[in-house]
């Protein structure tokens, strides 16, 4: 049976190999003859079309050099890079780089299927994935390259072959192609169905945590997302189709980049239908007999005398309504009360135009008369639907009322309307939660009170109203009991943007609905306030909040999150961020997954190196304590044994019931591999088994990711370690070395090498330094040291750990050497008779030292600037 598979194997990758290899010798051999070549080249082009798959894996393994001729691999070269623009060359090229690439090879049976599974897609697959499929060779122009490839991109973009495989083409459309200069101009979304379109459009900016291509994609076409989330008189279908996700996407680019010139761009476009200019638009969207919406020539909706369709009122009406509700849901208070302002603005100009002069503001040019309508019913429905959002900069509001009423001479009808509203205004932020006399700029005050009692003794409708303001305007303060605060205890105005932002960026992350690039946002943020240091900066809800999402399965998402535990390390919280991850790292309540811990770990790492000579004291001793627990061989883990063992019943039981329903052993469906690929593959599984262990003990990954937070604390800071931690450390990496020789712990023997390397590092940094550290490398201990290293060297069954342990003996052996060179303020005893065995990697405490002032002192570690 294993004879006939294994000739079936050969029939497989191996044949079509030697075909290739035939069949290219007839058709390009320089010596071959000439009458013959046209056919031989025509079989030879027959052979490589032939199933996708299987011939990347065979050119692949052809192009290697050695394999094949010069002549020949340059034709099988080009003949590869051209496999993407098959019909579907990349689907294949996808499924290839994901199967064969080393991040993502576990097992035979997940390989063959990670459109489905998806377990093996990994970051780095992907991003050599897009970088093959967004670079046109040579031999073709990128227009051809691009008009054969965007379709099959876009085929994986709508979802038909799963959700995996869309976030793959949405990551090689979004950064590959879309984020290179060369090809960033390429239209992928077009008009001609605007479902798709919006479909494509959405999966491209959800499947990005990466705000700035979200903002690239969606800066062009925020008019016509705009128009359609609007769309008057939607039907039902066209609601849900067009009109939501249209709105969804508008609603991310406000979040963003929010501002309140943002709000005057849809309030200035609320007649928009369509066109890159409004005025004389080149297409525009149309409503269709059905009620459905189509793009159409605006040539075929133009009016008599070329003019386009304008917005009715009742358009208007239901327009300024959603941009209300869109306002409410995404723009801070601080943006709408300045878009509001800014309208305000506007329409004084054209209700005072012939009292201008008395205004301080700025000319404007003349608006059309649907703008000037469109503004002043916009201005009106937000002073009717959220004054409390206006109130939130009294002082701008305070500022132009101040302006408004100074500049009221004697009534008129147009005066007592700007006047009413600026009474209005005043009145709003009087009777304001809060507001306080004492807080407005003296000036602004002034001015505003003399206004009203100027008001109050002239003859008109407004003068009673003058009257109380002035009154409410005087007692405000014994009004309201709350307002008698000091403004010692009332926040400042930064600490009020701080909070508006902090509290911002935290709906951003945590809503349920926010996408990938919202979330980005929120933690953007949330950075802003750790580098300014903000007070309002709840520390420990934070950490909460980073340890929820650094599991996050976006690469994106959590590198970010890192970057987050090293700013909060930088900025005056080193102890608690140090503490938190140090805890989860650990993970004693076994509630965090492999993945979740080797970020924490990352983490970690990432913050010991930013922390530097800080990394010191109990908190650094008490760390890497933690560190050599979780390396060590002790540790067990009942929760996740037990877990172990529930998992291994139900597959035992799945494949019982497997087995049943085929009436014995289930066939392989994979793609034959050859007898040494199968080989591989079961020492890769087997490996892969090791990691996670039988008994219940560490998992082998996570000690090797201790190891290494350890080897870069150690460079860091080794005097801030102390003798006892470090000597601990060696004596681990020995006894791994030594006894933990299996296949499976090979990731294991070469984090051990390396911290060794990272010891002698560190004390050679000392020596030149002239920096005392209380303790060295004795004798005894770096030939117990060196002894096992080399032994290791010959007997290892892993190359990497073998090259380690080469490298660390030379360097081991070059330190020997250059650590008799007296060094700048050199201390004869750090690296003479420090350590005499292996095991303490000790001193003698109670060995005196003379100073050179003739005063007995002891070994103690020192920090140099």
């Amino acid at each position: 049976m294993e004879k006939a598979t294994s000739e079936k194997e050969k029939s497989g990758r191996q044949k079509l190999m030697e075909s290739i290899i035939e069949a290219g010798s007839k058709a390009f051999n320089p010596d071959g003859p000439e009458d013959s070549r046209p056919q031989a080249i025509r079989d030879f082009d027959d052979l490589i079309q032939r199933q996708t798959l299987n011939v990347l894996g065979a050119l692949n393994i052809l192009v290697r050099p050695g394999h094949v001729p010069p002549w020949l691999r340059t034709r099988l070269m080009e003949k590869l890079t051209l496999v993407p623009l098959r019909p579907d060359g990349v689907r294949g090229t996808l499924e290839f780089v994901f199967s064969v690439h080393p991040s993502g090879t576990v097992k035979v049976s997940e390989a063959a299927v990670p459109q489905k599974r998806g377990a093996n897609i990994t970051h780095e697959a992907l991003n050599i994935a897009s970088n093959l499929l967004s670079t046109p060779p040579a031999s073709v122009t990128p227009e051809m390259w691009y008009s054969a490839i965007s379709p099959q991109l876009l085929l994986l973009l709508d979802g038909a072959e799963g959700p995996e495989l869309v976030k793959a083409a949405s990551y090689i459309i979004g950064f590959g192609v879309l984020g290179r200069k060369a090809s960033g101009l390429l239209v992928l979304v077009q008009y001609n169905d605007l479902i798709t379109s919006l479909h494509r459009l959405r999966s491209l900016v959800v499947s990005h945590p990466n705000p700035g291509l979200c903002k690239r994609l969606l800066s062009p076409l925020l008019l016509p997302l705009w128009a359609l989330a609007c769309w008057p008189n939607a039907e039902a279908s066209v609601a849900e189709k067009l009109c939501t996700p249209a709105l969804e996407l508008l609603k991310i680019y406000i979040k963003l980049t929010p501002s309140p010139d943002l709000i005057l761009l849809l309030i200035q476009n609320l007649d928009y239908f369509g066109g890159h200019d409004k005025s004389n638009p080149e297409w525009m969207f149309k409503a269709t007999g059905e009620g459905l919406v189509q793009i159409v020539d605006a040539r075929q909706v133009m009016g008599a005398g070329g003019i386009a369709r304008q917005a009715s009122l009742e358009d208007i009406d239901t327009k300024i309504t959603k941009l209300l509700d869109l306002i409410t849901s995404t723009f801070s208070e601080a943006d709408t009360s300045t878009a509001f302002l800014e309208l305000l603005k506007r329409w004084l100009n054209s209700a005072r135009a012939s009292k201008r002069s008395g205004i301080l503001f700025k000319q404007k040019n003349e608006q059309d008369p649907v703008t000037h309508l469109t503004e002043m019913k916009t201005l009106q429905a937000m002073m009717d639907k959220f004054p409390e959002k206006l109130a939130t900069q009294p002082k701008h509001i305070l500022d132009l009322v101040s302006q408004i009423l100074a500049g009221s001479g004697e009534s008129t009808d147009d005066d007592d309307e700007v006047t009413g509203v600026a009474l209005s205004l005043l009145n709003m932020i009087i009777t304001a939660p809060g507001f306080q006399r004492s807080r407005v700029v003296p000036d602004i005050l002034a001015l505003i009170e003399t206004s009203l009692d100027k008001l109050s003794a002239t003859p008109s409708t407004l003068s009673q109203t003058a009257t109380n303001l002035r009154l409410l305007l005087l007692y405000r303060d014994e009004i309201d009991p709350s307002a008698t605060s000091t403004p010692q205890t009332l926040p400042t105005n930064r600490q009020i943007e701080d909070r508006k932002t902090y509290q911002l960026a935290i709906s951003y992350i945590t809503a349920p609905d926010s996408p990938p690039p919202v979330r980005s946002e929120g933690l953007n943020l949330i950075a802003t306030l750790i580098t300014a240091s903000s007070p309002v900066l709840d520390i420990p809800g934070i950490l909460v909040l980073l340890s929820t999402l650094i599991a996050d399965a976006d690469e994106y998402i959590y590198l970010r999150i890192i970057r987050l535990y090293t700013l909060l390390a930088s900025h005056h919280h080193p102890s608690s961020v140090l503490r938190d991850l140090t805890d989860h790292f650990v993970d004693k309540r076994e509630t965090h997954t492999l993945d979740a811990r080797l970020r924490f770990g990352e983490a970690l790492l990432q913050v010991i190196q930013r922390m530097g000579e800080t990394f010191t004291g109990p908190l650094a001793r008490d760390t890497a304590a933690a560190l050599v627990g979780v390396a060590g061989r002790r540790g067990h883990r009942p929760k996740t044994e037990a877990r172990r063992e529930r998992e291994r019943k139900v597959q035992e039981r799945k494949d019982r019931e497997a087995a049943e329903a085929w009436g014995g052993s289930v066939p392989d469906m994979s793609e034959p591999v050859t007898e040494r690929e199968r080989e591989r593959n079961e020492i890769l599984e087997r490996i892969v088994e090791g990691w996670e262990g039988t008994r219940g003990e560490e998992d082998v990954r996570v000690r090797a990711s201790a190891l290494a937070v350890l080897g870069a604390a150690v460079e860091v800071n080794v005097a801030g370690l102390g003798r006892g931690v470090v000597a601990a450390g060696v004596d681990l990496c020995v006894s791994v070395l030594q006894m933990e020789a299996g296949v499976e712990k090979g990731i294991l023997r070469r984090a051990a090498v390396l911290f060794v390397l990272s010891f002698v590092r560190a004390l050679e940094e000392a020596r030149e330094r002239g920096k005392e550290l209380g303790f060295g490398f004795g004798r005894q201990a770096q030939e117990d040291v060196m002894r096992t290293l080399r032994y290791v060297a010959e007997t290892d069954n892993d190359g990497l750990v073998v090259q380690h342990a080469r490298d660390v003996v030379e360097s081991l052996e070059t330190w020997q050497v250059v650590k008799l060179l007296p060094a700048e303020g050199s201390q004869q005893q750090m690296f003479g008779e420090g350590l005499t065995k292996l095991a303490g990697l000790d001193i003698n405490p109670e060995r005196p030292t003379t100073s050179n002032a003739g005063a007995v002192t002891r070994p103690r570690i020192e920090e140099i600037e």
